[in-house]
């Protein structure tokens, strides 16, 4: 997509941002949740800007050689558009600069867009956590992504 650019999230990004988060989730982070991930020093937040606007954004962190993909969304006029899967391989590739030995997330059950998405990059599934989302209730699936050397069991990573 031409014009399409991943950036450091900032503050004037918020209501774009928001206004995704609304669209996209029936349980949206509030603006007092996404505030300290724009300079919370394991925070890696960033935004897919598109002909100016906000377009997608991925909210990952990075602590003690763990990734966590906390929030990804990207706007329903953009979706199959590969902005998500853009984004998703970025906060990666920083998780491997961090030298990251695996990176994890939840995802809805019944969430199978995202859950094609993950399984492409090579997520794959590790347990399940039993009424996490709130509205509505519903499982979620934890992924987890092995990097590196070894996983966090201590078994060597596939190549």
């Amino acid at each position: 997509m031409s014009g399409a650019l991943i950036r450091v999230a900032c503050l004037p990004d918020l209501p774009g941002i928001l206004t995704i988060e609304r669209e996209v989730f029936s349980d949206p982070w509030s603006p007092e949740s996404f505030a300290p991930e724009f300079d919370d020093e394991y925070s890696w937040f960033r935004v897919m800007e598109v002909d100016g606007l906000v377009a997608g954004y991925i909210v990952a962190r990075i602590v003690a050689e763990q990734g966590e993909i906390a929030n990804i969304a990207v706007h329903p006029s953009h979706r199959g558009t590969g902005l998500g899967g853009k984004l998703l391989d970025a906060a990666v590739a920083a998780c491997d600069a961090g030298l990251c030995e695996a990176v994890w997330l939840e995802v809805r059950v019944s969430n199978a867009e995202a859950r094609r998405l993950y399984g492409s990059r090579g997520f794959v599934e590790i347990g399940r956590r039993r009424g996490y989302y709130r509205t509505p209730v519903e499982d979620a699936l934890v992924l987890r992504l092995a990097r590196g050397v070894a996983d966090v069991d201590g078994v060597a990573a596939p190549e």
